[in-house]
């Protein structure tokens, strides 16, 4: 998971869990017509993916809504009981099953991990919250529940099994923070990656031939090119290697 400035679970965990799993009273009728807590987290949600968590707030959401601050009071208790109601929206998984491919534990993996990158770069503000102790809701359980019974045949231990989870999810959330770093780098500075390495490139050509380096002087004209999918190339190995692994635990005459 991302560690970042908000933290999940830093509210009222059992009204947060009330909320999620509609146990708890519902707010009695507002003064105004169509306010409901959906509402007011799609919206939270819009404006965090527009203008980040920063701009996130009680009074920017009602501002959103034409509703006054207080009347958001009566369908949740405050924004760190807001952010995990956010959490567990955006992680809403696909109806569809052919979502997480149309094969084996590998397919259903590979999936999940474009999925997830997709997920990440829809919402970017997921990389500024801290969810080593997430608030668990539906679509948490839903998602999760998909993939583990897609990749229970792998035959591991279920903490095993869990781990696979934690390592993809783990991948992902390198790969989308450099991808997101990268995009605000641009537009922070003004200047495209390419114009950036351009103006590197007369002390880069001048420190390769020093013969200082020789290996990466030989390196070839593509290697730092954007022609290289560096992620899909992470991805297949994880996967290789957990073919590796599985195939290790079958039993003998089973096959992989």
């Amino acid at each position: 998971m991302s560690s970042g400035t908000e933290t999940s679970g830093g509210g009222d965990i059992a009204r947060t869990l009330d909320l999620l799993w509609d146990t708890g009273p519902r707010p009695s009728r507002g003064p105004k017509p169509g306010l409901t807590l959906d509402r007011i987290v799609e919206t939270a949600v819009g404006v965090a993916d527009r203008d980040g968590l920063g701009a996130l707030s009680m009074r920017r959401i009602a501002t959103e809504l034409g509703t006054g601050t207080m009347s958001l009071y009566r369908y949740v208790p405050g924004k760190a009981e807001l952010l995990d109601l956010m959490l567990d929206r955006v992680q809403r998984p696909s109806e569809d099953p052919a979502d997480l491919g149309d094969g084996g534990w590998r397919a259903a993996l590979e999936a999940f991990g474009h999925a997830t990158l997709a997920l990440y770069r829809r919402h970017p503000w997921l990389m500024e919250v801290n969810q080593s102790r997430p608030v668990l809701g539906p679509s948490a359980l839903d998602g999760m529940e998909k993939v583990l019974t897609r990749i229970k045949p792998m035959g591991l231990s279920d903490p095993e099994l869990l781990s696979v989870i934690i390592m993809i999810d783990g991948y992902v959330v390198g790969a989308a923070r450099t991808q997101l770093y990268q995009e605000q780098a641009e537009r922070g500075s003004g200047l495209t990656d390419a114009q950036f390495w351009e103006a590197q490139q007369p002390a880069l050509e001048k420190a390769m031939l020093s013969g200082r380096y020789p290996v990466l002087a030989g390196l070839s004209e593509d290697t730092f090119g954007s022609g290289f999918d560096h992620f899909e190339f992470g991805l297949q190995r994880i996967l290789d290697g957990l073919e590796v692994f599985v195939a290790g635990r079958a039993p003998a005459g089973q096959g992989g």
